[in-house]
């Protein structure tokens, strides 16, 4: 008998906090309601430069090869290749 009357006091005590908690929740929710949630971000993962990577960089660039062709044939984006080229000193792609 005194376990069912501490079970009910412990229960209503959790549902009196749950409440709380819910309101505080809620309201902190219309607060914030004018910025979007964040969607779920997948981790970035880095290649590394490697030495032939330069030389293969090198070369196309001497060759004025498009940016989007060497892009697909090096697995890089457009942007990582242009920004390593910029670091190395050399041109990317053709020059206008």
């Amino acid at each position: 008998m005194e376990n069912d009357v501490a079970k009910k006091a412990t229960k209503a005590t959790k549902t009196a906090k749950t409440t709380k908690a819910g309101s505080a929740k809620a309201s902190a929710t219309k607060a914030s309601s004018a910025k979007p949630a964040k969607a779920t971000t997948k981790k970035v993962s880095r290649k590394e430069y490697t030495a032939d990577d330069i030389k293969l960089l090198k070369a196309h660039s001497k060759s004025k090869t498009p940016v989007a062709k060497l892009a697909k044939l090096m697995k890089r984006t457009e942007g990582s290749l242009r920004q390593k080229a910029l670091k190395l000193g050399i041109g990317l792609g053709h020059q206008r």
